[in-house]
């Protein structure tokens, strides 16, 4: 009879939580519709004037003067330009985050739409084209709409959402910090604490989430090797040490490491992405420039490629008589969401998409500095599709690169869910 009594109860409570997330879908469906019309102008306004990292001003200010419009505490200039906004619930529970980043590349736009960029500044002494060319202004409008949504439901929120709106995600300008590890050290993740945090990056096809369940990003490392030989006229190689040999026979040597060096079935990427030499065709120069970027996933091969990078570096120059100097400089670790938390929000996603729309990915080669706040505290990172079969994108940080708007409510309606889903079942705790 008891177990009788414990079935019926059991039913009763599961048809109890029922009604009450189909309450919540339905309510944040409503605001969703109200504010989606804007969201989307607010994406295309970002679009267009794009700002590199630590010089976000305009998107800051537009995103704490709507935070401030809907009444959230917000706080500014964070980390260079970060902005922090505040949305306490009318219910007690626990503190949750989520992120966006601003920022945008230094790339002239190639996409055929009427929001396209025609932005220029100048980087690294350069003049460039400036582009969304990572999807996050996808990611700081998607923000915004969530901010919305449950601002709309502020009475019914058990507990606080912290939203982080985090400037330099794709690095800062020579000489600066900026970025999540900035936001850290200036006390991002203090007053209120939250217990976990929630974050997103545009990446497959339109109308799918894509997720990864412990490993989901690389660690990001930077070089740069300045190859120092003797000039000379180019019809007399003879008299020089010629630099753009060296450091053209270090570029292939590089990549021994990956294929000799490391273990095959370890996941690491060595790229070169700057070779600058020269300045005239009939002289041999003085210097040869290189720069690139590693990414690894385990901390033994991240230290194994830096050691044998500068010994194949020092074994070519010395052999060719010149001489070198190597800056190697690590980044953002790699992304881990936590299993728990992860196992405990894919439920939510089942639910507002449909099982088949929500696909458990390998983990990329691609990295994120969400990847220190999910070294604080636990981190659910998921991807957000982005491009339309009937128009594709470009890859991220090409010109082509093109975010459909159609992602823009899969994303608010996804997030929404995910942080009153979180708060509802009372947090890591429970």
């Amino acid at each position: 009879m008891r177990k009788h009594i414990r079935s019926i109860a059991f039913v009763l409570l599961s048809v109890l939580l029922t009604s009450n997330l189909s309450a919540q879908g339905k309510k944040i469906e409503k605001a969703l519709d109200n504010c989606l019309q804007e969201i989307t102008e607010i994406r295309h306004q970002i679009h267009q004037y794009p700002e590199l990292g630590n010089r976000e001003f305009k998107t800051a200010k537009l995103v704490a003067d709507y935070c401030r419009n809907l009444g959230l505490e917000v706080t500014e200039k964070i980390a260079h330009t970060g902005v922090v906004a505040i949305l306490k619930g009318g219910k007690p529970g626990p503190v949750i985050a989520v992120r966006a980043d601003m920022d945008a590349l230094p790339i002239v736009e190639e996409a055929d739409i009427p929001y396209k960029s025609v932005v220029k500044t100048v980087y690294r002494g350069q003049e460039v084209g400036v582009m969304h060319a990572c999807g996050h202004d996808i990611h700081t409008a998607v923000q915004l709409g969530v901010v919305s949504v449950l601002a709309s439901m502020k009475d019914e929120i058990p507990g606080t959402v912290k939203f982080i709106f985090q400037p330099a995600e794709e690095g800062s300008p020579p000489g600066e910090r900026g970025g999540a590890d900035l936001m850290i050290d200036e006390g991002v993740l203090k007053n209120p604490e939250p217990e976990a945090i929630f974050g997103l990056h545009t990446g497959g096809p339109l109308g799918y989430i894509g997720y990864s369940i412990g490993p989901a990003l690389a660690a990001v490392d930077g070089f740069s090797i300045i190859v120092r030989g003797k000039q000379a006229h180019g019809a007399s190689p003879d008299q020089s040490v010629d630099p753009i040999v060296t450091a053209s026979q270090l570029v292939l040597a590089l990549q021994t490491i990956r294929s000799r060096n490391l273990s095959p079935i370890q996941p690491s990427v060595i790229t070169v992405g700057i070779f600058r030499s020269g300045n005239r065709s009939n002289i041999i120069p003085r210097e040869a420039y290189l720069e690139g970027t590693v990414r690894t996933y385990d901390p033994e091969v991240r230290s194994s490629i830096e050691k044998r990078m500068r010994e194949i570096t020092e074994g070519i120059t010395s052999a060719a008589g010149a001489t070198f100097e190597l800056d190697y400089g690590r980044g953002s670790p790699a992304t881990i969401n936590n299993p728990e938390l992860t196992r405990k929000m894919i439920p939510t996603l089942h639910r507002i998409l449909g099982e088949d729309k929500v696909i458990e990915q390998e983990p990329l080669m691609g990295a994120e500095d969400f990847a220190n706040y999910a070294q604080v505290i636990p981190g659910f990172f998921f991807f957000l599709g982005h491009s339309n079969p009937e128009n594709p994108s470009g890859p991220h940080h090409n010109p082509k690169f093109l975010a459909d708007d159609g992602c823009l409510s899969v994303g608010i309606r996804a997030m929404a869910n995910l942080v009153m889903d979180y708060l509802n079942s009372g947090g890591m705790k429970n």
